[in-house]
């Protein structure tokens, strides 16, 4: 199995521009570019993209594979609560990747006083 994780912001001007002219949302657009950078990949290996929205959505297939997994592991683990320890897991790090992404608006003022 492989995989590919993208985070992408909504608020980025590629992504607005992006929103505008088509139906699906980023998230969608970012799972349809991985697929296709990945199409070359041996029948050997399963691909899933991992697309989410910093603001919002995850791709539909990414829903329903990290629901799989969360399944499969609690079924090893015996903790029906895994699925959900799993998306807090995934909730957590986006908010990281939003906080890094807000701290960068921050201006700094590196100048010394005179």
């Amino acid at each position: 199995m492989t995989w590919d994780v993208t985070v992408v912001s909504t608020l980025a001007d590629s992504y607005v521009r992006l929103s505008s002219q088509s139906a699906g949302g980023a998230e969608e657009a970012a799972a349809n570019r991985k697929a296709a950078k990945y199409a070359g990949l041996p029948s050997t290996h399963g691909f899933q993209p991992l697309a989410l929205e910093s603001h919002g959505t995850i791709h539909s297939s990414a829903s329903d594979f990290l629901n799989t997994l969360g399944g499969r592991i609690a079924s090893l683990s015996g903790d029906h609560r895994e699925t959900s320890f799993l998306w807090q897991r995934l909730s957590i790090v986006v908010q990281r990747f939003n906080a890094i992404l807000i701290s960068e608006t921050f201006l700094s003022d590196d100048a010394p006083d005179l």
